[in-house]
């Protein structure tokens, strides 16, 4: 059997497991195994051994939000196993506990070792990408502190200091070393005929910074209820739509899936708060553009993480002062990283600023919160955030010196700067890419979209109608430069993007849909992109491609240059619905749900851009995310674009 990870996902905690509920600790792969809190490793081995051998899997682990497995000893037909191990795993806030259950399957007393094998390497998850990269670690130093009832493993580099605590009930009878580092836990037990020994396992993660007391969950059963709660509150008041189940479904799971991917951020005053995080496992942290697109999905229905989002974000805006040259006063952040290379400056991510379209969908979250909401408080408080944005993409953004956000490759961060962030996404027809200066297509959108929202809330909440006058008169230049611009005429479409010199980066993309979305084309141009994405090139069967098929630039499985993305599809259905493709809209529509359903009505944060006609299912992308926010969000969306039909 092919042993795969299980995600199991609290907040900033998650844990990744393989068939057996073990951690192996290998490094490289798609997806890192280990209990992970704040970017660290903070379990990097828990295997289970039986009288010292590796037991076989009887029922593999569930996906949930919490697992289960059965195990039993290597037998035969003529000598059935002597007993059962039922192994239930579940992860908390800063936790990782399992419940082991051991049931004898003879009439006699039967004895047998059992062995946990653990260790914490605290390995930041830089370190783990299957990118070769090695970094320093001057003066680390990892130690291990036998307790009486398990182990402590700490690490320290400077003033930096992290530890994971391993305890048992009952205690282990002996914590034998390895010789590689990991310690064993080993328990001698004996079972009376038929009868049943249970062991409860509580780990607890401190990562360095944590000054909160954390308290660990009594057994799974104890998270189980928890995660439950969270669910119930995080689903309360959505109505879902009673005339199509599976859409209903697809919203039920992704509000559950977003109720666990909500992580601790800091507001402008200090204030605690809860936010989306991009996804698991890569990226379970703040990320300006996942967070706040996943808040505009959720808005109709949930509007609480789009004011700590707001909020959040604007904590972290830059003020100028960062070492960093992307960190120009008044830009939103992009990502913000807790790890030991981020805090050693190993990595620029500690607050990156690498995002050229963050900034205008700060501004169009802002605006949609108080025309949706009626709530003015926000947009009062961030007044002073709005303008500062505002003044981003006007001066260091590029819209008054070149008429367009501008972007370019950022040495030892982010090639692309737009949603589409992989090095040659942003490409001509033939793939080709281009040197410089790049103006993306969608980011403009968002921009029209951002001045005139602000322009709103500058007359309602701010009283300022100079203001107001001002911003929207930008957006209505900008609007008649993009269409002079960007349109390609022989396709009767939009440039992906324009380079340094203008010139038109022609491949056929969905990032046509979003200027949909965002209302920057005229009626007529509009519905012509509006259709043209539904064209058999671009739609797959189950959703719009990221870049349309027969073009030299076209790979299934690439990440941004042919494969289908469920919140970009999303983003193109609410555009289709705007101008009044209302058919077309549904097409998207039940192309994603059906996905979904096919998934157990989770949408993956991404597909390949294969036919839906020769495979009855769609086919994954290898590197997707387990668990992504803006995927769980997209359902709501396209509720949102289409109703129940």
């Amino acid at each position: 059997m092919t042993d795969r990870h299980h995600l199991l996902v609290h907040g900033a905690t998650f844990a990744a497991v393989g068939d057996r509920g073990d951690i192996s600790g290998v490094r490289g792969g798609s997806s890192p195994d280990g209990l992970f809190v704040r970017d660290a490793r903070h379990l990097s081995r828990w295997q289970l051994t039986l009288d010292g051998a590796v037991p076989e899997v009887l029922t593999p682990v569930t996906d949930g939000d919490e697992t289960r497995c059965v195990l039993v000893p290597r037998g035969g037909r003529q000598e059935p196993p002597a007993y059962t191990l039922f192994r239930e795993q579940a992860v908390g806030d800063s936790s990782f506990v399992e419940s082991l259950k051991v049931t004898s399957n003879r009439p006699v007393p039967t004895a047998l070792r059992l062995a946990l094998t653990v260790d914490a390497d605290f390995t930041d998850q830089f370190e783990l990408r299957s990118d070769h990269r090695t970094y320093a670690k001057p003066g680390a130093l990892r130690s291990r502190e036998v307790l009486a009832d398990g182990i402590e493993f700490t690490y320290r580099r400077a003033e930096w200091r992290s530890c994971t605590t391993i305890t048992a009930d009952p205690a282990p009878d002996a914590v034998e070393e390895t010789g590689t580092g990991a310690r064993r836990l080993v328990w001698s037990l004996d079972l009376a005929p038929h009868g049943t020994t249970e062991l409860l396992l509580r780990v607890i993660a401190r990562p360095h910074g944590e000054r909160r007391a954390l308290r660990v969950p009594r057994d799974p059963a104890a998270v189980q209820e928890h995660l439950l709660a969270e669910e119930a509150r995080f689903m309360e008041g959505v109505a879902f739509p009673t005339g199509w189940p599976e859409l209903a479904a697809a919203c039920a799971r992704g509000l559950a899936d977003l109720a666990a991917l909500q992580v601790p951020a800091t507001g402008p005053d200090g204030e605690d708060l809860r936010v989306p995080a991009a996804g698991a496992p890569w990226f379970l942290t703040l990320f300006g553009r996942d967070a706040l697109l996943t808040s505009l999905f959720l808005l109709p229905y949930h509007p609480r993480p789009a004011a700590a989002t707001l909020l959040a974000l604007a904590a972290t805006q830059a003020t100028g002062s960062g070492r960093s040259p992307v960190a120009q006063p008044g830009k939103i952040v992009h990502e913000v990283r807790h790890g030991e290379l981020a805090h050693f400056g190993q990595v620029p991510f500690g607050r990156y600023y690498g995002s050229v379209d963050a900034t205008p969908l700060f501004l169009i979250l802002l605006g949609a919160y108080v025309e949706r909401t009626g709530d003015t408080e926000p947009a009062r408080r961030l007044e002073p955030h709005a303008r500062a944005a505002v003044g981003w993409m006007l001066d260091h953004g590029g819209l008054t010196s070149r008429g367009y956000l501008v972007y370019r490759a950022d040495e030892g961060g982010l090639a692309n700067q737009n949603w589409k962030d992989s090095p040659g996404a942003i490409c001509c027809a033939d793939g080709t890419r281009p040197t410089g200066a790049v103006m993306a297509a969608g980011a403009q959108g968002y921009a029209y979209d951002a001045l005139r929202r602000t322009a709103g809330v500058a007359r309602t909440v701010w009283g300022d109608e100079t203001y107001a006058a001002l911003l929207e008169q930008a957006a209505a230049d900008l609007r008649d430069r993009f269409q002079r611009d960007f349109w390609m005429r022989e396709q009767c479409f939009p440039a992906l993007a324009l380079d340094g010199q203008g010139r038109q980066i022609d491949a056929l993309a969905s990032d046509a849909g979003h200027l949909l979305w965002s209302g920057l084309l005229d009626k007529e141009y509009g519905e012509v992109v509006g259709r043209r994405l539904l064209e058999p090139d671009f739609f797959s069967g189950w959703g719009v491609r990221t870049v349309a098929s027969g073009q030299a630039a076209y790979h299934p499985l690439s990440c941004h240059r042919g494969s289908v993305w469920p919140h970009d599809n999303a983003l193109i259905a609410l555009g289709l619905a705007r101008y009044g493709l209302h058919d077309e809209a549904r097409t998207v529509a039940h192309a994603l749900i059906d996905a979904a359903t096919v998934g157990g009505h989770r949408l993956p944060e991404v597909l390949a851009g294969y036919e839906r006609v020769p495979h009855g299912a769609p086919v994954p992308y290898p590197h997707a995310c387990g668990r992504g926010a803006r995927s769980a969000a997209a359902p709501l969306a396209l509720l949102t674009a289409v109703g129940g039909a």
